[in-house]
């Protein structure tokens, strides 16, 4: 291992198999840069929710807001964790592993948005 290897993080990564094609690195990053978009976009609209004067019920507005924060923080954290496995897969000429957040953050966004959908139309 060179002194360059050696000083490249996370070291427990980078110290074991192979150096992949470049190619492949860089679209595992921009995989990672999309889930830290999403989680940008949910924490924002997160926000939004609670400083926007929408006139819908307080309680689910917040639950609303609270949700999506929770869903944006959570991204972001797998966002490292899918990167990792991913580089970590292709290190070890493995084949690279599924996500397992899709499906949730699919059907939280979903509940989220009907939430919210009820609160501004259909109550008072």
């Amino acid at each position: 291992m060179t002194s360059t290897e050696a000083r490249r993080f996370p070291e427990r990564l980078y110290s074991v198999g192979t150096e992949p094609d470049p190619r492949f690195s860089f679209a595992n990053e921009r995989t990672f840069l999309a889930w830290i978009r999403t989680a940008l976009a949910l924490l924002a609209g997160g926000v939004a929710l609670e400083a926007l004067p929408l006139s819908m019920n307080v309680a689910l507005r917040v639950v609303a807001s609270a949700a999506l924060i929770t869903m944006g923080t959570l991204s972001a954290g797998y966002a490292w964790y899918a990167w990792f496995r991913a580089e970590k897969a292709m290190r070890l000429q493995r084949p690279l592993p599924s996500s397992v957040a899709t499906v949730p953050l699919t059907l939280g966004i979903a509940v989220v948005g009907a939430v919210v959908f009820v609160a501004l139309f259909f109550t008072s």
